[in-house]
């Protein structure tokens, strides 16, 4: 199963019936059946479980045992905090978030430079909520975001979370004609928001091999690249769900990455190395909220193979 596909299996219709039942019954009737629709799919999709184990097991090693062991419970656990923010991302257009308790950190970056009139490159995870950042960028800081994301093998959740009038343009390649319109968005003080945890699906796509969680991952250099291209501030943003109600985080990345032509990856490290290090502290901080449910490390492995084995043909 290729990862892009988690949001398609056996989700989008049976979310929407778990929508219905939270609207009419509330979040523990919700729970409730969603415990049984969760089992089964837990059950029966053995490559994310393995991913599940895979992920709770180098960030229990990582955090030196202060996250959730990698146990058949705790993947559970992380499978039930997925679908809770699959429900998270359908409210995020249905509630006033001034009645969501939380806390936000660095949003004062976003608010200079909106006064400022500068747009800027935010660079986020599959982690937490998303949509809950966007929902603030439309109510809070009145801004509205071209999210970047990989949505052809996803369609009909992607349609379900457009029905919900979240107010983004999502482009899923970028062509000359694309990148074209992101720079004048930028230019305008406009926002565009892409993964950065996340190699894409089109093949042959540059990516580079980063310690993470101690083991080397494989990371998408589009990121950086397309930051290059904008000339423009980048930013890292993370939200998750905590105790108190949502958390939403943001750091400046870099005021602008120039990269050469020459050494590129070597220019690119030290910013990836950065977001390498928010993303760690923020699994650490909400161990059951990064939903990567596919082989995180073993893409690392296959790229090493497929260089050895270009080298012995040489």
């Amino acid at each position: 199963m290729h990862w892009a596909e988690i949001g398609e299996v056996g989700f989008t219709g049976g979310t929407r019936l778990l929508f219905r039942v939270y609207r009419h019954c509330g979040r523990r009737p919700f729970r409730a059946l969603l415990f049984f629709v969760i089992a089964w799919f837990f059950v029966t999709h053995g490559l994310a479980r393995r991913a599940s184990l895979d992920y709770l097991r180098h960030l229990h090693r990582a955090s030196g045992g202060t996250t959730p062991t990698p146990k058949l419970r705790n993947s559970f656990r992380h499978f039930m905090n997925f679908a809770e923010t699959l429900l998270d991302k359908m409210l995020a257009c249905d509630v006033r978030l001034e009645t969501l308790p939380g806390h936000t950190e660095g949003i004062e970056h976003f608010t200079r430079l909106i006064d400022e009139k500068r747009g800027a490159l935010i660079i986020t995870a599959h982690l937490g909520n998303l949509e809950l950042c966007r929902r603030m960028a439309k109510d809070q800081v009145r801004i509205k975001l071209t999210v970047l994301a990989h949505t052809r093998h996803a369609q009909k959740f992607n349609r379900m979370l457009n029905a919900l009038d979240l107010e983004q343009e999502v482009v899923d390649t970028i062509d000359i004609t694309a990148a074209m319109r992101l720079s004048e968005r930028v230019a305008a003080g406009g926002f565009v928001v892409i993964a950065g945890d996340r190699v894409p699906v089109t093949p042959g796509s540059a990516t580079l091999t980063y310690p993470f969680l101690g083991e080397d991952a494989c990371f998408p250099l589009g990121p950086y690249i397309l930051a290059a291209a904008l000339a423009c501030p980048v930013l890292t943003l993370f939200s998750a769900r905590r105790a108190d109600g949502f958390s939403v985080t943001a750091r400046l990345l870099a005021e602008r990455i120039v990269l050469p032509r020459r050494e590129r990856q070597q220019a690119i490290l030290p910013y990836l190395r950065e977001y390498v290090a928010a993303l760690t502290e923020e699994c650490q901080k909400n161990p059951l909220q990064w939903f990567n449910f596919f082989p995180f490390w073993q893409q690392a492995s296959a790229v090493q193979t497929a260089m050895e084995t270009n080298d012995e043909k040489l």
